[in-house]
């Protein structure tokens, strides 16, 4: 009888420890760890939102509505187009308190978040904090927590930044999830940077008085917003290559000048103008498409041989649409790996153009739970084909997420394409306590 009380005691402390640490998440509404030193926090602004948030089941509680005070910080608020920008997400003021007179011990919080980016940028950026809490005093106040992560600035202007929703996972005697979800979405602004595409923008343009022409011919070449007074330079091109096709003319106080470009190489492709001694992307302009018109007569008895290259696309493959990644057991929890199905890339349009393979992956979902998306990480790996001219380069290692990450690539280059096999180790994290049952998620891949 004795033992059987133990048992029945130990079984009520440990649903009343769990019940405490699901009631202590869903009051909250946030919790937090103090804002990265070196982050921007001068230009930002806390934001209060009406949040709802769902307790675990076995809380036995209703919906939490209150309000969170959130607030957005960056690590630069002028970056440039290209940039890297850190994000951290600060829940700066719980909705609520410890609601209990038992203290919830340190260490047991792990939040995740989403950001909202608007204006000159658009989308979602996935945040993660750390697992790390100072301990909270019977009625005591809830500490606040801070979520980070990065986004790569693709558009100039002024880019605003918003809280979003937000999941606390705690890992007290079980792993417990409590979401809280925005009510009316967005929020307000937090934070606004200004990107700039670090260049002054250039406005010079040219046209060709016709598109096509013998070898030897003039072309007329037109020029406006260039520098007044400034020696322009007329080259063809053959690609990205200059040819020896070139002239020089000199640009009216308007900055408009017109000459004539003759052209001799056959494999021109176009013909560009630009000051200075070299061609530059700040001071020039073009290319315009021109090609030359081979119409040598046939010598006697002779004939003359043509064939033509037909550009094609860019196109991959994969050697399979299902990855079974490797079991883990109940109470232990930890990697479940696996190889993506290899992916074949071909490249066979021609021309300048790189490639880059990307790929996102949702929540995986099973019976009753899901394991976060961004548990899922990568190491990449990719092969070139033997002769061609571009080289696969492999992402970085590290999580994939909802938001997405790098595959692979190539760059772009005065001559392109090839064939290239690209794989990556899967690894995903699964918590120790996840319900035992199969869990899938989906992996798309974009080839652009």
């Amino acid at each position: 009888m004795a033992n059987t009380a133990s048992m029945g005691s130990t079984g009520r402390r440990r649903r009343l420890a769990a019940l405490l640490g699901a009631t202590a998440l869903a009051v909250t509404a946030g919790g937090a760890l103090a804002v990265p030193a070196g982050a921007v926090t001068t230009a930002s602004a806390a934001v209060d939102y009406a949040t709802h948030c769902v307790p675990p089941p076995i809380a036995g509680l209703p919906p939490i509505d209150g309000t969170t005070t959130g607030q957005i910080t960056v690590d630069n608020a002028t970056p440039k187009v290209g940039d890297t920008v850190t994000v951290t997400y600060t829940v700066v003021k719980p909705a609520a308190s410890n609601p209990t007179d038992l203290a919830l011990p340190a260490d047991i919080m792990t939040p995740t978040g989403k950001v909202t980016l608007g204006g000159a940028q658009t989308g979602t950026l996935t945040v993660a904090g750390p697992k790390k809490n100072d301990p909270v005093p019977g009625k005591g106040a809830f500490p606040p927590f801070s979520m980070t992560g990065t986004f790569t600035v693709t558009a100039p202007g002024a880019i605003t930044l918003s809280p979003g929703d937000y999941n606390i996972h705690t890992s007290y005697i079980l792993e417990l999830d409590t979401p809280c979800t925005l009510i009316t979405p967005p929020a307000p602004v937090s934070e606004t940077i200004t990107a700039t595409d670090g260049t002054q923008t250039n406005t010079r343009a040219i046209t060709l008085g016709s598109a096509s022409g013998a070898p030897g011919a003039g072309v007329a070449v037109s020029g406006a917003n260039f520098t007044p007074g400034a020696t322009v330079t007329l080259a063809g091109r053959s690609g990205s290559a200059q040819t020896a096709d070139t002239a020089t003319v000199t640009a009216n106080s308007q900055g408009s000048f017109s000459g004539t470009l003759a052209v001799s190489d056959k494999t021109t492709t176009g013909v560009v103008a630009y000051e200075g001694s070299a061609w530059s992307d700040s001071k020039g302009a073009g290319p315009a498409a021109y090609v030359v018109i081979d119409d040598t007569p046939v010598p006697d008895n002779s004939q003359k041989l043509t064939t033509t290259v037909k550009a094609g696309d860019l196109s991959m493959t994969q050697a399979g649409d299902a990855v079974q990644l490797k079991t883990v057991d109940f109470g232990k929890g930890g990697p479940s790996t696996g190889s993506l199905q290899t992916v074949t890339v071909k490249d066979f349009r021609g021309g300048p153009a790189g490639w880059s393979l990307t790929g996102k992956v949702t929540d995986f979902t099973g019976p009753g739970a899901k394991i976060d998306a961004g548990k899922l990480s990568w190491t990449p790996a990719c092969a070139t084909k033997a002769g061609s001219p571009s080289t696969c380069r492999p992402g970085s290692p590290g999580a994939v997420g909802g938001t997405g990450a790098t595959l692979a690539s190539a760059p772009d280059g005065a001559v392109t394409g090839g064939e290239f096999t690209v794989d990556a180790g899967l690894s995903l994290d699964v918590p120790a306590f996840t319900p035992p049952g199969s869990y899938s998620g989906v992996l798309t891949l974009t080839l652009t």
